[in-house]
């Protein structure tokens, strides 16, 4: 770090990535939890003694729920005032996105292309998303229904694992690696799905997740207690707990109009109620002004 900095104050977002490098800025700081901070890297005794430094010196923190700042506070020694705020969601679908060029780039070939029934799972490539956790029995499951396709699409983060997932799709049926697409290409690949799939080991708040529900689609998510604060079973999504739970759920969802329909519509009130941008814009305002 310079002797002068050359800003006034900052905002980390991930208290260990994030708040560490603030450390020795020398300037007023807040912190915004990430997730797998306080349900991955707490585990770890050098980090958990990182991140309790970085609380101690922030002004403030900020959780996505309550669930993620109950656990903060019984699991690190909380000096700042921790703030619940949701993220805000606003969602902008790419205007001229080709569907029928997207799914060919990707490789889903298939003779009625209009009845492809796409699963997208939206992941950073890194093993706490476990992208691999469905691939088997979603293989099993379109070799019997060749019209149900598991798109996995997201940035590369981890190339060593990155590598183990590009092997191991190649090797299956029915499950495909899509390559990174610009935000709203991503909103318009996941209008055009026919569900938003998510299966981490860990989440704090996934995007993905809210942002199928504002686009109006179907979220299939693994029952961990990130996923479970923000969806309700058979209300705003479904939860599974087992890669055969997700298939039984699936082919329920495929088969039940009234289902995918109570799904968006309670998902969409849930995100213009819950997730509104411009109420985290004033709260977070309000939160900076406190760094002055």
């Amino acid at each position: 770090m310079t002797q002068e900095p050359r800003f006034e104050a900052a905002l980390a977002i991930h208290l260990f990535k994030g708040g560490r490098l603030l450390l020795d800025a020398g300037v007023p700081f807040g912190v915004v939890f990430g997730g797998t901070d306080v349900n991955e890297d707490v585990k770890d005794e050098h980090k958990r003694a990182v991140m309790e430094e970085v609380l101690h010196k922030a002004r403030f923190a900020v959780a996505f729920t309550d669930k993620l700042k109950e656990r903060a506070e019984e699991l690190l020694v909380c000096a700042s005032k921790i703030y619940v705020q949701p993220q805000g969601i606003e969602t902008r679908v790419a205007s001229h996105f080709s569907w029928s060029d997207f799914l060919h780039r990707t490789g889903v070939r298939a003779k009625q292309e209009e009845n492809v029934r796409v699963f997208l799972l939206v992941c950073g490539l890194r093993r706490v998303k476990d992208p691999l956790y469905l691939l088997d029995v979603f293989a099993e499951w379109h070799s019997q229904n060749p019209l149900v396709a598991l798109i996995i699409i997201g940035p590369k983060i981890d190339p060593v694992f990155t590598t183990e997932v590009e092997e191991s799709v190649k090797r299956s049926v029915g499950v495909y690696l899509a390559a990174d697409l610009s935000q709203e290409e991503l909103h318009a690949a996941m209008q055009k799905s026919f569900a938003l799939v998510n299966s981490s080991l860990s989440e704090g708040m996934s995007a993905a997740i809210l942002e199928a529900m504002d686009l109006g689609l179907p979220v299939l998510a693994r029952d961990v207690p990130g996923n479970a604060a923000i969806v309700e079973h058979e209300v705003t999504g479904l939860l599974y707990s087992s890669p055969q739970e997700f298939v039984n759920m699936s082919r329920k969802l495929l088969n039940d109009h009234e289902l995918q329909e109570r799904l968006v519509r309670n998902g969409k009130n849930y995100i213009t109620t819950c997730h509104n941008p411009m109420k985290e814009r004033i709260a977070y305002q309000k939160l900076v002004e406190t760094l002055h």
